[in-house]
């Protein structure tokens, strides 16, 4: 059961860290573009209201982004994604630092996940919230019995 569960961890958190490179590497092949000409394409084939908010944002975005604010958002999404991947490697392999690592970047998002949420509340925030909790849980169950078991003293010897 301990490696089945690990294992599916590592899954979601290895499909996080590519989504997340893929991000990354669209942001990239973007350098150097118009990026504001692209954005307004988009709106446009997807017969979208620039007036309206979301839309807006999103162009609003897309007229202040530069080539170097790209590089560095493109790094950023490497540099998630990497740990999410190292953290899948460490999973899958049944190390415990990845449990650690797991446990630890999971709970920081935690916080943030319920600001957002008390902010306004959507499916898919609920949805997010619920994954990273139950991963967390599970993984931090896996650690405490882990202890419990490594703290153990052996039972006397009989003679």
């Amino acid at each position: 059961m301990r490696n089945a569960g690990l294992r599916t961890v590592a899954l979601v958190e290895a499909t996080k860290g590519v989504l997340v490179l893929g991000v990354g590497a669209g942001l990239f092949s973007l350098v150097h573009r118009d990026v504001e000409a692209i954005a307004e394409h988009i709106v446009k084939v997807f017969h979208l209201n620039p007036a309206s908010h979301a839309p807006h944002v999103f162009l609003d975005l897309a007229e202040h982004l530069t080539s170097s604010r790209l590089q560095l958002l493109a790094l950023g999404a490497a540099a998630y994604a990497s740990l999410h991947l190292v953290e899948a490697y460490g999973l899958w392999r049944g190390r415990r630092w990845a449990e650690w690592l797991t446990v630890v970047a999971g709970g920081i998002y935690i916080p943030v996940e319920v600001y957002e949420l008390w902010k306004s509340v959507t499916w898919p925030k609920l949805g997010l919230l619920g994954v990273n909790l139950v991963i967390v849980a599970y993984l931090a169950r896996v650690l405490w019995e882990s202890s419990r078991k490594r703290g153990a003293t052996p039972a006397p010897i009989s003679s």
